[in-house]
């Protein structure tokens, strides 16, 4: 599973359009399956990132994946350039997965993702199941957590563990982030959390 954070250029309409005629029937031949994104607000919650978009795709191996990356280079010389034409930012991380895997972001709820990065194993592992622990309590839902996701070179973004969580309303989630904040963050190197718009 692929998760990409991205930034789009003004002016890219003509450009984009080149992008997915080319590129999006090599990625649907190896496998590939857009499902879709979400807009995030402009300012995070945490850390220093300002993506303004999520974006979900699924391969059907790991192999078929990096069979695609080979492949496009010879159909689409140019693709990484026009990436990086289209997109000020274009994060990626992916997820190799073990079963299926479904879920769904319901709108009507105050979502918000959170990306962590380790410093140090034990002081993580236990930072993060405190983490889910009182997020939990508070009232949150895990919708989606992952694990030591990968990212190809050139697009790293690569989060030791991230997880959206659904609340109730707004002011459910910021009595917990309060007490996020006071969280003893000495096995966390990062962070980066937005909230879905």
């Amino acid at each position: 599973m692929d998760i990409i954070f991205l930034n789009t250029k003004p002016d890219t309409k003509e450009a984009l359009d080149h992008y997915f005629k080319t590129a999006f029937p090599v990625a649907e031949k190896h496998g590939y399956k857009g499902q879709g994104g979400v807009s995030l607000a402009p300012t995070p919650t945490q850390g220093n990132y300002h993506p303004g978009s999520m974006v979900f795709g699924f391969w059907t191996s790991y192999d078929s994946r990096k069979n695609f990356l080979k492949e496009i280079d010879e159909v689409m010389p140019d693709f990484h350039k026009a990436r990086r034409e289209i997109w000020s930012s274009f994060n990626l991380t992916y997820y190799e997965l073990e079963n299926d895997l479904s879920f769904q972001i319901d709108r009507n709820k105050y979502n918000v993702v959170t990306a962590y990065w380790k410093n140090d194993t034990s002081d993580f592992e236990k930072f993060t199941k405190n983490w889910s622990s009182k997020a939990k309590k508070a009232g949150g839902k895990e919708v989606v957590s992952l694990k030591d996701g990968g990212s190809p070179f050139g697009y790293y973004y690569a989060p030791d563990y991230m997880v959206i969580t659904s609340w109730n309303s707004k002011a459910d989630f910021e009595k917990f982030y309060k007490e996020n904040l006071k969280m003893d963050h000495k096995g966390i190197k990062h962070v980066n959390q937005f909230v879905v718009r």
